[in-house]
This record gives structure tokens, C-alpha cells and sequence, in this order.
């Protein structure tokens, strides 16, 4: 997890050189993190988006028929996933924004950034899991304030009316970060692609292979937005108003109090063997185990082969076969509070919408000496 390790140089290099462009006039904007200047060439070489299906009459499944016009107010955020047939319907509709929120372990050994240069979704804007953070924090990727989110997704260009679609690059994973992250400061018109960018290419769709001058300019502006939030200084304009959510989030004295007063069923995200303590935690100076009394249902359990989202009934299952009550209230972790929100996604679809995220998750609470740990053994 790269959050503690992310400094002005750093993002200046993800955001500057990360993305090449091999064809254009070159065009010179002020750096992110210093006084300098940085280049880039905006580039033909993109696959060019099809407008022929745009009005295609597939719809998700949690839209009642089809619409002529799409507007972000008419679609139901009961169910919190739009399918790829969906969004390619309504993809360039003016109150619809889509984000790439890709995100991956350290060991994948993998670039989300380089990545969406590669490929992302026509009109799409990276969302930096790592960079969308508070900066006041050691934990990875903690929740940045209200003000230093306001300041990104107003970069971003994105307003109160507008709806919002989320996806990432593994099928689900890090975007149902991304949506519960919206969701805390206030927005509800947020969604996540089903299956992500791996089904919405095997259903053939076409992506873009560069990042546009408008991209560029948007992450830019974004990095810059909440840097300038963690330093004090002003921002604007800002078009996104947040209002925040406490009931979503938890912190560790939540949890603790919860061992004691037991009013909320704590479900870890992680693997059967990390939540047992059959194994190492991955990051060094982190205890093994599992808080006590919560119960494991690993994120994987959640996604079917194609890594989309199980439908309502397997769901449900899913958390009866561990002895978890949805008739009681619950509380989800993980490692850093990514996974954890794909148990909130799927409890979402079970009409349980007010399901808190332990945002230290077990990052925190395994490196504090005095926290209670348990363990199979």
C-alpha cells in the first residue's frame, strides 16, 4: 500500500510521466508539486468509441424499463450495480460520469495508472484510490476530510447532480471503495459496474487507449486540489457538496466498545487463514488473528467466476451459512478497508444500506500491542 509512501515527487511522476503520448502538438501545464513544468501530447491513438449501440434497450436490473433519456435521478440506488450493457446505453449522457478506480496489492505488482493509459472506459477519469486520502494518517488510504473530497471530485468535474459509475480493473474490487467513499460524504447517485473493465471488454465494447488533454488536466487539478486542502491553502471552485455520513464509518474505539456491548456483528473481509492467524499478515508489525467475536467471510465469496456481484438469494446464503443475522446490525473489515466494502456492496443489495466500514481495519487494529486478538489455535 503505497499511501505512506506517497510524496510530491512521486504522484508528480504518476500523474506526468506515467501517461505518454506519442502524437500531437506538446502542451506545457504547471506541475502538481513544484514550480516547474511538465509536458504532454495529446494523442490520436485511442480506440475510437461506437455510437451505433449507445441506444442500446439493455438495461440493469435495477431499472424498471427502458428510458429515452437518461438522467441520473431516475435510477434507483437500491440496487448499487449497473451492468456494462447499462452504462454503454447511457455512457455519454451529460449528468453521468464514470470513474476508474482501480487499485491492486503491492505484490500484483501492478499500475493502475499505467493501466488506464492502456485501456479505460470511453470519457472515464482515474479516481487514485491512494491519492483520495488523509494525508494526516500513516494507515493506508484512510478517508481524506470533507473538504479535501469536496476539492478532488470538484476537480473531477463532478456536481451534486450528477450520477456516478465506478469500476476497476480486477472486475470488483477497489471500486466498491470508491462507492462507499461517495456514499460517506453524502452522494447517493453512485454505482458500481458489473464485472468492471474485464466484462466490459469480453462483451466487446470499446475502450480508449490514451488519456485525453481533459483527463490530464482533471487528475492534475485533483492532485493538486488536495494537496492544497492538506496545506491549508484555498481551493475552488467547488461543485460538489459533501455531507457527511458518520454512521458509515468506524474507527477503532468503536470496535472496541462493540466487543463489549455486542451491538454489531463484525464481518472481516480477509482470507479464512489471515482471520484464523494460520498465516503472516503481509505487512510487518501486524499482529495475526481476528478480532474478537467477528466472523470471516473472505470477498471473494461474494463475486461469482466473472467477478461480478452474486445475485440477492446467494447472498444471503452466503452470510447464513457463517451465522450472521441480517435482521442485526453489521459492521465490516478487512486489511485497509477496500475488501470491506465489498461485503457492504453485497449487504447493499440485500437492503441493508446503513452497513459502517472499519476504516483502520486490521492494518490498525493488529499493530496496536494493547488491542484484544483472537485466533483458531
Amino acid at each position: 500500500m503505497a499511501s505512506t509512501l506517497l510524496s510530491r515527487a512521486l504522484l508528480l511522476n504518476r500523474f506526468a510521466h506515467s501517461f505518454s503520448f506519442p502524437s500531437g502538438k506538446t502542451q506545457i501545464l504547471p506541475s502538481v508539486f513544484s514550480k516547474k513544468l511538465f509536458y504532454f501530447q495529446p494523442t490520436s491513438a485511442s480506440v475510437a468509441y461506437s455510437p451505433t449501440r449507445r441506444f442500446s434497450s439493455f438495461m440493469a436490473s435495477s431499472v424498471a424499463g427502458a428510458r429515452a433519456h437518461f438522467s441520473s435521478k431516475s435510477l434507483s440506488t437500491d440496487d448499487p450495480i449497473v451492468s456494462p450493457d447499462w452504462l454503454h446505453s447511457n455512457l455519454k449522457e451529460p449528468d453521468l460520469k464514470v470513474l476508474d478506480a482501480s487499485w491492486y496489492m503491492p505484490d500484483e505488482q501492478r499500475n493502475p495508472i499505467q493501466e488506464y493509459q492502456v485501456a479505460h472506459i470511453p470519457g472515464a477519469l482515474f479516481f487514485d484510490v491512494d491519492g483520495v486520502s488523509d494525508r494526516t494518517s500513516k494507515l493506508p488510504h484512510m478517508l481524506p476530510s470533507e473538504e479535501a473530497f469536496a476539492a478532488v471530485v470538484s476537480a473531477l468535474g463532478i456536481s451534486n447532480n450528477d450520477g456516478v459509475v465506478v469500476y476497476d480493473g480486477k472486475g470488483l474490487f477497489s471500486a466498491a471503495r470508491v462507492w462507499w467513499m461517495f456514499r460517506v460524504f453524502g452522494h447517493d447517485r453512485i454505482w458500481v459496474l458489473d464485472g468492471g473493465l474485464p466484462k466490459w471488454r469480453t462483451l466487446g465494447y470499446d475502450v480508449e487507449s490514451s488519456a485525453s488533454g481533459d483527463a490530464i488536466l482533471k487528475a492534475t487539478a485533483a492532485s493538486e486540489a488536495i494537496e492544497k486542502i492538506y496545506q491549508g491553502q484555498a481551493v475552488g471552485p467547488i461543485t460538489f457538496q459533501t455531507k457527511f455520513q458518520p454512521h458509515l464509518v468506524w474507527d477503532l474505539e468503536k470496535v472496541q466498545e462493540n466487543i463489549t456491548g455486542k451491538t454489531h456483528q463484525l464481518v472481516d473481509a480477509r482470507s479464512k487463514a489471515r482471520f484464523d492467524g494460520a498465516v503472516p499478515e503481509p505487512r510487518k508489525g501486524i499482529r495475526s488473528g481476528h478480532v474478537p467475536g467477528s466472523k470471516c467471510i473472505p470477498f471473494p465469496q461474494m463475486l461469482d467466476s466473472s467477478q461480478s456481484l452474486l445475485p440477492a438469494d446467494q447472498l444471503k446464503k452466503r452470510f447464513e451459512q457463517e451465522g450472521i443475522s441480517l435482521e442485526n446490525p453489521i459492521v465490516t473489515s478487512c486489511g485497509t478497508g477496500v475488501t470491506a466494502c465489498i461485503l457492504a456492496l453485497g449487504l447493499h443489495r440485500l437492503e441493508k444500506h446503513d452497513v459502517p466500514v472499519y476504516d483502520g481495519s486490521w492494518t490498525e487494529w493488529g499493530a496496536h500491542s494493547n488491542t484484544p486478538v483472537d485466533t483458531a489455535s
